[in-house]
């Protein structure tokens, strides 16, 4: 159990960083290096965001239970969650084909470093358009297959480390006509069939190569996410209603050229 202040403080970056438009994946990848924290391998980055899934289900509990009371005869309702599934499945079958080659390849700070520098400029680029809430979608329930299909490809991007799928599926929402608040309650919505299969599939997958000690470690990273994920939901959705992602462009330029600098220097490897 020598690693598990590692542990508790990847759980606290993966609860702070799932719902921002930062990458979570990206910062557990960089932070794992950092403390040389091995453990679970890649099951552990994926696995600990099942915290978050149940942190989006209980902050939306009243929500989901009134649309699970309102869907056999509430056509917004039906429409809301068929839009979920179509937008969860480009995600899921681009991510199942490869799986491998993503974890092998792609799950390492300098696709990271390089994700997070040309996901700012572009949140920069976006957020420096005029945007007006005419003629958009502001309720969930009104969004479109059209749309929801748009939100899903910009969330396949995400599968790169570092991207960030809140910040995919946002800007897409956005970029398909949805308000912001709209695109960012929209991608917790979608953000518990994403999560959660690639949590279980991730599980299931390396569960024969799995420890005992493993297997505590994604327990305990998991709730501790959860419990700060729950929190930051609440922060984000008060920012997004007064603010823009400019400051997450920065944030994210900033934090990519330091992980190249660390890269170069040889801190940890390419």
């Amino acid at each position: 159990m020598q690693d598990l202040w590692k542990v508790i403080l990847l759980g606290i970056i993966e609860g702070i960083t799932e719902f921002l438009p930062v990458s979570s994946t990206g910062h557990l990848i960089v932070a794992a290096a950092l403390l040389d924290f091995q453990a679970a391998g890649s099951t552990f980055e994926i696995f600990i965001q099942l915290g978050a899934v149940v942190a989006v289900i209980a902050y939306f509990s009243r929500q989901l239970f009134e649309q699970v009371r309102r869907v056999p005869s509430d056509q917004g309702v039906q429409r809301l969650w068929l839009g979920i599934v179509v937008a969860f499945i480009p995600a899921a079958v681009i991510g199942f084909l490869f799986n491998d080659w993503i974890d092998s390849v792609l799950f390492n700070p300098t696709v990271v470093a390089i994700s997070l520098i040309v996901g700012g400029v572009i949140f920069l680029i976006i957020e420096r358009r005029p945007v007006s809430d005419e003629g958009r979608t502001t309720e969930l329930t009104a969004i479109s297959l059209r749309q929801a299909l748009f939100v899903g490809l910009a969330q396949t991007l995400a599968l790169i480390p570092g991207v960030s799928r809140s910040g995919a599926s946002i800007i897409g929402g956005m970029l398909a006509g949805l308000n912001r608040q709209v695109a960012t309650e929209f991608s917790f919505y979608l953000a518990i069939p994403t999560l959660g299969v690639a949590t279980i599939y991730s599980l299931v997958k390396d569960l024969d190569v799995l420890s005992q000690n493993d297997l505590v470690y994604l327990i305990i990273g998991a709730v501790i996410s959860g419990i700060v994920a729950w929190m930051s939901i609440a922060w984000l959705l008060r920012y997004i209603a007064r603010n823009n992602f400019v400051a997450f462009g920065y944030y994210r330029i900033i934090a990519g050229a330091l992980i190249l600098v660390l890269v170069l220097l040889g801190v940890f490897g390419s």
